[in-house]
C-alpha cells in the first residue's frame, strides 16, 4: 500500500482553481518533491493532504486514511513543518517539544525520552533550556523538524523547509532530512522552488505549475527527456537560429529571452559545426556554453518560462487567490 495516494484532487476558491485535478502516489520511505514557483499550488496540496483544507473534488489517502472521512487517522499519521514558523518564541526548545507531546498524549516518561533523543539528533540538546527567540533561523527549522517527529509519524510534510536560510544552513538541513529518511524510514513529501534542493533530496519530483502537475519522474529521467547535453547561445539574432540549424543530431531548439538552447547528444562533437554554421550565416554570437540539462531546463521546456518568471506569475496568482478567498 502506498504511503500517499492522490487521485484527481482539486481545490477551488470560487472561480479560482488553486489545485487542478492532480494525481500521484508516494511509496513508503520515499522522499517526494513538489517543485514549482510560489503560487503554483504546492502548499494548497499539502494543506489538503494534512486535512487543513477540504478538497473541492477528488480523493486522497495518507497512510491508508481518507483525508475526508478519517481526519483523525490522517493527523495521527503525519508530522508537519509549516512554511511559516509555528514555534512559541517565549518558550524554551524543551518546552515547545513538551507541549507538543502533551497534545498527542504521549506518556511523561516516554515523552521525556523522545525529546532528549530528538534534540540530540538535531544538535540542540545543549540549547534545550534556551528561549526559542534566541535561536537562529536554521536552529528554529531543526527544532520544528524534531517537534514534527515527536509522535513518530509515518509521513512528514515539509513545506519550503529551507526558505530564507543561508546556503550553509540549507546544506546542513538537507543532511538532517536525508538522515531522517535513511535511519527512520519516514516518508517525506516536501515542497520547494529550489532546483538544487529537489535535485539532491528527492527520489521523485512532480513539477507543478498553475495548479497542475506537468511532469513527474526521477530528476535524472526528467533531465534525460530533453536531451543529453545543452548548448546555450546568447545572440541578438536568436529568432534566426532555429531555421539555420537543421541536423539529425539536434533534438530540440528553443529560443527564450535572447538565448537559444539546443538539446543534443555529444555536444562537444558538434559545437564547432554549430559555430561555423552560424558564422557562415552572419549570426552574431555574444556567448556560448555547454552543460548537462538541469531541472531549470526541464521547467522551461514544459512551461515555456523559467521558474523565476513563474515566481512573477505566482504573485499575480496569489492576488487572484486572495480576491477569491474574500468572496
Amino acid at each position: 500500500m502506498p504511503a500517499i495516494h492522490v487521485e484527481n484532487l482539486t481545490k477551488k476558491f470560487h472561480d479560482f482553481v488553486a489545485v487542478d485535478n492532480v494525481s500521484f502516489e508516494i511509496q513508503s520511505g520515499e522522499i517526494f518533491g513538489l517543485l514549482g514557483p510560489n503560487g503554483a499550488g504546492k502548499t494548497t496540496t499539502i494543506s489538503m493532504l494534512s486535512t487543513m483544507q477540504k478538497p473541492t473534488s477528488g480523493t486522497a489517502t495518507v497512510n491508508g486514511c481518507d483525508v475526508l472521512t478519517d481526519e483523525d487517522g490522517v493527523r495521527k499519521s503525519i508530522g508537519i513543518v509549516f512554511q511559516d514558523q509555528s514555534l512559541d518564541e517565549e518558550l524554551t526548545a524543551y518546552e515547545n517539544m513538551d507541549f507538543h507531546g502533551r497534545l498527542y498524549r504521549i506518556p511523561r516518561t516516554e515523552r521525556e525520552e523522545r525529546i532528549s533523543k530528538l534534540l540530540t539528533l538535531v544538535e540542540l540538546d545543549e540549547r534545550k533550556d534556551d528561549l526559542v527567540k534566541t535561536f537562529s533561523g536554521g536552529m528554529r527549522r531543526r527544532l520544528e523538524i524534531a517537534r514534527g517527529l515527536l509522535h513518530r509519524p509515518k509521513v512528514l510534510f515539509l513545506d519550503e523547509p529551507t526558505l530564507g536560510l543561508d546556503p550553509q544552513t540549507r546544506n546542513h538541513l538537507w543532511a538532517y532530512i536525508e538522515q531522517l529518511n535513511e535511519e527512520m524510514g519516514i516518508t517525506i513529501i516536501l515542497t520547494t522552488h529550489y532546483m538544487d534542493e529537489a535535485d539532491r533530496l528527492c527520489d521523485r519530483i512532480a513539477i507543478i505549475d498553475r495548479g497542475r502537475i506537468i511532469a513527474m519522474d526521477t530528476s535524472q529521467n526528467l533531465k534525460s527527456t530533453i536531451g543529453g547535453d545543452v548548448i546555450t547561445i546568447q545572440t541578438p539574432d536568436s529568432a534566426l537560429i532555429s531555421s539555420k540549424i537543421e541536423a539529425p543530431w539536434v533534438e530540440r531548439i528553443e529560443e527564450h529571452d535572447g538565448y537559444v538552447t539546443i538539446n543534443l547528444h555529444n555536444a562537444e562533437t558538434h559545437l564547432s559545426e554549430i559555430v561555423t554554421l552560424l558564422n557562415r550565416n552572419g549570426i552574431e554570437i555574444t556567448s556560448i556554453s555547454v552543460r548537462k540539462p538541469t531541472l531549470e531546463d526541464v521547467f522551461l521546456h514544459y512551461t515555456g518560462k523559467t521558474i523565476r518568471e513563474g515566481e512573477a506569475d505566482g504573485k499575480e496568482t496569489m492576488r487572484m487567490f486572495h480576491r477569491a478567498s474574500r468572496r
